[in-house]
């Protein structure tokens, strides 16, 4: 399945706090969109593999996504390796995207400004002929997208371009509530973290009605790029 968009995210809720206004709303206009999540989170304080499966199948299905899969990667201590670039390098090549959005450039949790270099490192990789991958025994074609940006996490990071998701954003919070186990029903027997506090929460709210404001909007989402990015006409800017 060839994608128009294609989000990359170490762990399984990334895609949905980052960025899934924007996947819902670009899927709204009949644009085909994946996520491929790196590792399971097995290193996630609440929770497990199994739970974290199961919460982002219907996260998936509350944003509409068309396709979602895991490459499986170690949480935590992955690295930016040939090995790893090569996983990546295989799914960015099976679903020819035209848009990439990757984790953060930086934040407070290491794996994700790590996963943004995997990212970005493989995806140059990836248009490269002379490196070869293959899908079900068969050569894939090499690909490279035309734009690539980072979505922002914790760490406020200024954007460079800001997606307005007001009429996306009870959507949005209803994907992120899927993950039960990480940011709803608290269960006594499992202790209190960064993100299970109604604070987080309130927090990712509070970005994106800041992001919104940015550009007269309600609600937004924002992305750098580590490249200039150019329109074709000045009126196309809000």
């Amino acid at each position: 399945m060839k994608l128009d968009l294609l989000v990359l995210a170490v762990h399984p809720d990334d895609a949905e706090l980052g960025c899934s206004g924007t996947i819902i709303k670009h899927i709204a206009q009949g644009k085909k969109v994946g996520i491929v999540d790196f590792t399971r989170g097995e290193l996630g304080t609440r929770g497990t593999t199994e739970t974290r499966a199961e919460e982002s199948r219907n996260a998936s299905k509350i944003m509409g996504i068309h396709t979602r899969e895991n490459i499986g990667i170690r949480d935590g201590f992955f690295k930016n390796d040939e090995a790893h670039q090569l996983e990546v390098v295989k799914m960015i090549r099976k679903y020819q995207p035209e848009i990439v959005l990757t984790n953060a450039l930086y934040d407070r949790h290491p794996d994700h400004g790590r996963a943004s270099e995997l990212a970005n490192d493989a995806i140059f990789l990836s248009g490269l002929r002379k490196v070869e991958t293959l899908s079900e025994g068969v050569s894939q074609q090499p690909w490279r997208p035309r734009l690539v940006l980072q979505y922002i996490q914790d760490t406020y990071i200024k954007p460079d371009i800001i997606v307005d998701i007001s009429e996306q954003m009870d959507q949005k919070i209803e994907a992120i509530r899927a993950f039960k186990t990480q940011f709803d029903s608290p269960d006594e027997n499992e202790p209190q973290t960064y993100i299970s506090t109604p604070a987080f929460l309130q927090s990712v709210i509070a970005r994106a009605r800041e992001m919104g404001k940015n550009i007269g909007a309600t609600y937004g989402e924002g992305f750098t790029s580590r490249k200039l990015l150019g329109v074709e006409s000045l009126f196309d800017l809000r």
